[in-house]
Formats: structure tokens, C-alpha cells, sequence
């Protein structure tokens, strides 16, 4: 297949379905283990006096707020938030037309018991929601699973790998480390349509097994090398001028993803390019709805979240990084790039 190629059709709606699953229980869990609506509603507060008084975690709880804001549950004013007019009359104990009782019906659906964990103790919940499982991180360590995990988003970064690939520009680089690359598909879009361009797809043992097979299948193999790494443990390694994130940070709570990016910065020569392709929230955290939803997904099963804009910015700041930009690519997803100074 020719990885410069796309559909003839779109699969947002697909997209959509399968990366917004979780909304629903995730505001289940509001209403029916906290009644969030009813308390809010009496007392505006800041996210930190949300976490004080119902013992969320941060990052739980800045997934759950950004999902409400994104559906107009909730509003923002300065860093207190109100109920709208759509919850006080819905979502508050005591309206005529209050649906907690609606809602309630679901309280012992096992994903909404699942999100009533993660917000009061941060920890990923199991992966699918399984009883007895793992989460993502530890079952990624086993390689039946991180096979059949690989091949899932292996798929997915068909469509998004050429979108990724027109966006950035490359034709002034010549290697390429795509870290926590999973099945290379992303470098092999890049050298899909960058002819003098190498990589190196560095991802877990579990995972690097199954890259080599299909970079090699796909006829890659002189062009990419594939590495087995844990990139917390072992610094990135050196010869890059170009550092790839993809669908990788948001996996991790905020300080991996400052380690990573320092880890970047430490690892690129001066004037390499950091590119960061995600999907990403809106800067004032109020959308777009479609990744709000797809991050309680991440909250659900992983460490991490979808991360603002305005995050990722102030962490390349913070690392070193200038030239930070934004960019929309497809399916609700983007890219952000940076660039070590020369």
C-alpha cells in the first residue's frame, strides 16, 4: 500500500464512536457517585476546591471538567466554575426537570464504578474495564497483548500517518527517531514521502518485535531501523534531527511528559524539530468536545490525558524549546512543533 494514499471517504464518525465511549459513564460518575451539579451549583469553585472537597485526583479532575465545559455543563468564569442554565435545570437536585434519577439507573455500570476510582485516586482503572485485567501500561508488558494492541493503532495510523506526514515538512531533514513509535507506522509515512530521510522507531521490547515485522513488510527495512528501549530509563539516542511523538504523551501524567520533552531537548541538535502529533484540547480547555471526550477515554485506562495547547507550549518553554506552532491535521487530532535553538 502506498502510505502517501488516502481514502475516498472520511472515517471522523468512526473515529468519534470508538475514542468517546467513556463520556457517558465519565458523566454518569458525576451525577450519580458525587451529584457534582448540586454541589457546584450552591458553591463555585476552582478545580483545587472541586479536588479538596470530593478528594479528586488533579488530573482526573481536570479531565472531567474540560469534558462538562466542552458540553456546556459548565462554565468558566476567570478560574471559578458556575453551572449553566442547561444543568441548573437538569443537573440540579431539586428542579422539576432533574435527571439524576435517569442517570442513577446506570450507578452500577462497571465503567462508571471504574471512573468513580480513577477521579478519587488518579490510578488507571483496567484496561476495557475487565475485572480481573491490568491497566494499558502493565498489559503492554505482556506480548500478546502489545501485539494485538500494536495492530489496533497500526490501522489507525494509516489514515493519520499521511495526514501527519503532508502536514509537517521534512524535505530539510535526515533522521528521524519516532519514540514510542509502536508499529513504525508513522516513520514509514514520513519516509513514504521524505525519499532522504532514515529512521529509527524506538518503542518497549513487546512492542519493537512487532515493528521490525511490519516495517519490513512494508518495505522499509533499509530505511528504518527499529530499537528496543525503555525511553524513561535510557536516554534518547543521539544522531536525530528530527524527534517524533505520536499519539505517545498523552499516555502519561505531566511529569513524564515534561521528562520526555526535556529528554527531547537534551537528545536534538541545535535547530532540531520536536514534532508533537496528538490530539489536543483547546488552550482554555473549553473543547473541542470530540477530544474531551476521547480524553476521559485516556483518563480511564492510562496515566495520562489529552493535554491542552497551552500545556505542551509552556512545557516546551520551560525545556528550552522556541518556534512553538499548532496545526490541525485530520480526525480531530493535530500537530505541534518546536525547535531546539541554534
Amino acid at each position: 500500500m502506498d502510505l502517501r494514499t488516502v481514502p475516498a471517504t472520511s472515517p471522523l464518525s468512526l473515529y468519534r464512536y470508538r475514542d468517546g465511549l467513556y463520556a457517558a459513564d465519565l458523566l454518569a460518575a458525576a451525577i450519580v457517585e458525587f451529584d457534582l451539579f448540586t454541589w457546584i451549583d450552591a458553591h463555585p469553585s476552582t478545580v483545587e476546591e472541586l479536588c479538596a472537597h470530593f478528594g479528586f485526583h488533579p488530573r482526573a479532575a481536570d479531565v472531567l471538567v474540560t469534558l462538562l465545559v466542552a458540553r456546556e455543563y459548565l462554565v468558566r468564569d476567570g478560574d471559578v466554575l458556575h453551572t449553566t442554565a442547561l444543568a441548573r435545570e437538569h443537573l440540579v437536585a431539586g428542579s422539576p426537570w432533574y435527571l439524576g434519577p435517569y442517570y442513577g439507573a446506570l450507578k452500577e455500570r462497571p465503567f462508571v464504578q471504574d471512573f468513580a476510582r480513577v477521579l478519587r485516586t488518579g490510578q488507571p482503572a483496567t484496561w476495557g474495564g475487565g475485572a480481573h485485567g491490568q491497566d494499558w501500561h502493565a498489559a503492554m508488558e505482556d506480548e500478546a497483548f502489545a501485539r494485538r494492541f500494536t495492530a489496533a493503532m497500526d490501522c489507525r495510523g494509516l489514515y493519520l500517518g499521511e495526514a501527519l506526514a503532508r502536514a509537517v515538512d521534512l524535505s530539510g531533514h535526515h533522521q528521524l527517531l519516532d519514540v514510542g513509535g509502536g508499529s513504525g507506522v508513522y516513520a514509514c509515512a514520513f519516509v513514504a514521502r521524505y525519499p532522504q530521510l532514515r529512521a529509527t522507531v524506538l518503542d518497549q521490547a513487546p512492542v519493537a518485535r512487532v515493528a521490525g515485522l511490519l516495517v519490513g513488510e512494508r518495505g522499509f527495512a533499509a530505511a528504518i531501523d527499529v530499537h528496543a528501549a525503555n525511553f524513561f530509563v535510557e536516554p534518547l539516542p543521539g544522531g536525530h534531527d528530527v524527534h517524533l511523538f505520536s499519539n505517545v504523551l498523552h499516555d502519561w501524567d505531566t511529569p513524564q511528559v515534561r521528562h520526555l520533552i526535556a529528554a527531547s531537548f537534551t537528545a536534538l541538535p541545535p535547530g532540531g524539530l520536536l514534532v508533537i502529533h496528538d490530539a489536543f484540547v483547546n488552550a482554555d480547555k473549553s473543547g473541542p468536545i470530540a477530544v474531551a471526550e476521547y480524553s476521559a477515554l485516556l483518563m480511564h485506562a492510562s496515566q495520562g490525558k489529552c493535554y491542552a495547547t497551552s500545556e505542551y507550549a509552556q512545557h516546551l518553554a520551560d525545556a528550552g524549546f522556541v518556534d512553538v506552532t499548532h496545526a490541525d491535521t485530520v480526525a480531530d487530532r493535530g500537530v505541534m512543533t518546536a525547535r531546539r535553538p541554534i
